[in-house]
């Protein structure tokens, strides 16, 4: 498992602080940079959902090797023919990554179950540290040959391949269908949603196509929901967000994913960026993003592992209401103080320390919610969340750049990073108020009068 989440972070963090020097040679301005990445938050969204519930139906294991294999495949693909268009299709394949974690956890809920919390906080830890290692080994490499860094994962991707043969199943019970409508809908309202909040800005807010899009997409997306909540075998329970536990886990999961995930494309941007050029940034080569990153998820790690030492000192809501505090903190911290690299740096220590906090606390909260069976749907649902709020957090940060956009250049204005280090703090105080109304088991039946959710009810 360890093996197959350190390919995860891997593919995460290589390409990130690759993108200011691949999309010079390659010709891509800072917008179509992070479009790149607004389009790999949009795939994980609509493969979360997908890969989760086939992996319920049809094995853990084997919906793990197929989400393998795509990733392997993208990640080549990037490799051996870099362009623009090979670069959107790998991101889009290396999307797949994003079932890593609900088919893991699946697999862990039930050939370990007593080790589920200590299990999870570890693969957390991993992974971010696997992000930060994948950046700066990418960044050593390109500062050799500008595209080598772009073969960083292809090694990974062999090892991760080979674990996933080995892997055993697990054996939790199967049944139901898989609802291809329900799926047609939600990849059709969430491809409608991004695209309206990341071109909204360049075609005009009000103007008839943006509106639009946007009515079609909330459409698309209510017909889903009342879809699934008809539907004997949902693609996503989302009669599931009826239990307050999770819903107050899932919305606060799509707040914080919203800066600390939403941001990371335009964070290489700004550390990348020539202050003789802009007025701002570090002008830090790929090597040198890199080298902050895993600064940044080394924190992290420190923070995930210490989660479920803190969660029984402290209780799970003062976690996290911490993790959202602690990210709000950060980014009004980069907001005013962004002068220096140091001051930049020490903002950033604080986000990477919050994101291991949140996504240790998150997804073990939504594992302990279901039954077994249901673990990877409910984990699933979490993931869901976290990809939607990173995707609309890039588009939102995207459509901020394009509306600062320094005219007769690809350089973006200082306040289009003010806006978003703004949008980012103000998700980040919603999700801490979420926190506070989150309540334990034993709070839950004290105040809703009903015993902790069994498969088929409602907390």
């Amino acid at each position: 498992m360890a093996v197959i989440v350190l390919f995860s972070g891997i593919v995460q963090g290589y390409l990130t602080p690759l993108l200011p020097e691949v999309g010079l040679r390659l010709h891509i301005g800072a917008v179509g940079q992070n479009n790149i990445y607004l389009l790999s938050q949009l795939a994980f969204a609509v493969m979360t959902p997908l890969l989760s519930r086939l992996g319920d139906l049809y094995g853990h294991r084997k919906l793990l090797r197929v989400a393998l294999a795509m990733v392997a495949g993208g990640s080549l693909l990037i490799a051996v023919r870099p362009s623009a268009v090979t670069l959107a299709v790998g991101v889009t394949l290396q999307g797949a990554l994003v079932g890593f974690f609900p088919l893991l956890v699946g697999i862990l809920r039930s050939r370990a179950p007593e080790r589920n919390r200590i299990g999870i906080s570890l693969l957390v830890g991993v992974l971010l540290i696997a992000i930060g290692v994948g950046g700066l080994v990418a960044g050593a490499l390109s500062e050799h040959h500008a595209k080598a860094g772009l073969w960083t994962a292809v090694p990974v991707a062999v090892l991760a391949v080979v674990a996933g043969l080995v892997l055993p199943d697990s054996d939790a019970p199967r049944g139901g269908r898989f609802h291809y409508g329900a799926a047609a809908l939600l990849t059709v309202g969430l491809v409608a949603l991004v695209l309206v909040l990341a071109q909204g800005s360049t075609w005009g807010w009000g103007a008839p196509r943006t509106i639009a899009l946007a009515v079609a997409a909330l459409a698309v997306l209510a017909a889903w929901v009342a879809v699934e909540r008809r539907s004997a075998h949902p693609l996503v329970s989302v009669r599931m967000l009826s239990n307050p536990r999770l819903a107050v886990v899932s919305g606060y999961t799509f707040c914080a994913a919203f800066g600390t995930i939403g941001f990371l494309g335009a964070n290489a941007l700004f550390l990348g960026a020539s202050r003789s050029a802009t007025g701002y940034g570090m002008g830090l080569g790929p090597q040198a993003i890199a080298t902050i990153s895993l600064a940044m998820v080394t924190a992290g790690f420190a923070g995930s592992t210490l989660t479920p030492r803190l969660a029984r000192r402290l209780g799970d809501r003062a976690v996290l209401a911490s993790g959202c505090g602690l990210i709000a903190l950060g980014f009004l911290g980069m907001a005013l103080f962004h002068e220096t690299l140091a001051q930049y740096v020490a903002c950033a220590l604080v986000v990477g320390l919050a994101t291991g906090l949140f996504g240790s606390i998150t997804r073990t909260l939504s594992a302990e919610v279901v039954e077994e069976r249901e673990t990877a749907l409910a984990v699933g649902l979490n993931e869901l969340a976290l990809s939607l709020g990173a995707a609309i957090g890039a588009a939102v940060i995207g459509a901020f750049f394009a509306a600062h956009a320094v005219r007769g250049t690809t350089h973006i204005a200082e306040s289009g990073y003010l806006w978003g280090w703004g949008a980012c703090a103000c998700a980040a105080l919603v999700g801490m108020a979420l926190a506070l109304r989150y309540r334990s088991p034993h709070e839950a039946h004290a105040t809703y009068g009903q015993q902790p959710a069994r498969s088929g009810e409602l907390a």
